[in-house]
């Protein structure tokens, strides 16, 4: 699964659940000739992003080069089952990548439009957010 090496600060403020506006990063095709694009703001999981991969390479039979665009450096914190309130911030639980509408997830090359439309449609039903196909 995806995580930092090392952080500079161990645990994180949430910050805002829904942020307003579109990507203005990570929003056009920089490396391959297909994508799957983000259609509304979510945190998606270190482990949503893992499955959604191997969901590509397995249906591409390790054929074509994949990228993946997001990275998930946000660490989110869960207390343990029947804590009593007080007693600090819990431990680092999972790390997620916060992302905007627009971002580009995923991008593919070296294979047909059919599979890599095909692909990435398995690949999408692993994540938590609306998505769209998009190409060069």
């Amino acid at each position: 699964m995806l995580m930092p090496k090392k952080v500079k600060y161990r645990k994180m403020q949430k910050g805002r659940r829904r942020q307003k506006g579109l990507a203005a990063r990570k929003n056009t095709l920089n490396f391959g000739d297909f994508g799957l694009k983000a259609l509304e703001p979510r945190w998606i999981t270190s482990r949503q992003i893992e499955a959604a991969r191997r969901s590509i390479t397995h249906f591409l039979k390790r054929g074509g080069k994949i990228w993946i665009r997001i990275f998930p450096d946000k660490p989110v914190t869960a207390k343990g089952s029947e804590v009593p309130m007080g007693g600090g911030k819990g431990t680092v639980d999972h790390y997620v990548a916060a992302i905007k509408a627009g971002t580009i997830i995923f991008e593919i090359t070296g294979v047909n439009e059919d599979q890599a439309r095909e692909a990435l449609r398995l690949a999408s039903h692993k994540l938590s957010v609306k998505t769209r196909f998009i190409k060069k």
